[in-house]
């Protein structure tokens, strides 16, 4: 599970993220620039410690670097989610209290996303018949079941 990002470390991978394509440490100075004082080799020094951290990939450009994200901002957000749940000692507990804090909207994006992981709904029949099995029924092994004696009626 990935530490959360530092402050910095967060402006830099923001960048990184929103431009979505592999960028120099100029740029990233240059846009940080407009909202703050920051030395270059400080955004190298960043950019360089986010890839040893595995957050940034580098191909050398003569002798500058370009920095690619590993991963999107959606994943490390996932990421962080998941282990504070994960370190909950009641994880059903702690998802009712983290959709107390939601926006309506959020709660409009999770039912969207738990829809998405879902996938389409399938239509049940409104009234199955008594030999109808279920779509996920697992293969039967053996010979099949008697009637009969399924419905308790003894085979005789």
């Amino acid at each position: 599970m990935p530490r959360p990002l530092g402050e910095l470390e967060d402006a830099v991978m923001s960048r990184v993220w929103k431009w979505n394509r592999p960028v120099t440490v100029r740029e990233v100075l240059e846009d940080l620039q407009k909202e703050r004082s920051i030395a270059y080799t400080t955004v190298m020094t960043v950019l360089d410690n986010l890839h040893q951290k595995g957050w940034v990939r580098r191909e050398a450009e003569g002798r500058a670097y370009r920095y690619e994200a590993v991963s999107t901002r959606a994943a490390y957000a996932a990421a962080l989610m998941n282990d504070a749940w994960s370190q909950s000692d009641n994880p059903a507990a702690a998802l009712v209290a983290f959709f107390g804090m939601m926006s309506e909207e959020q709660r409009r994006s999770l039912s969207d996303a738990v829809r998405i992981v879902q996938g389409p709904e399938t239509l049940e029949p409104t009234e199955p018949s008594e030999s109808a099995e279920p779509e996920h029924a697992e293969p039967r092994e053996g010979p099949p079941e008697n009637p009969a004696s399924a419905r308790g009626h003894g085979g005789r």
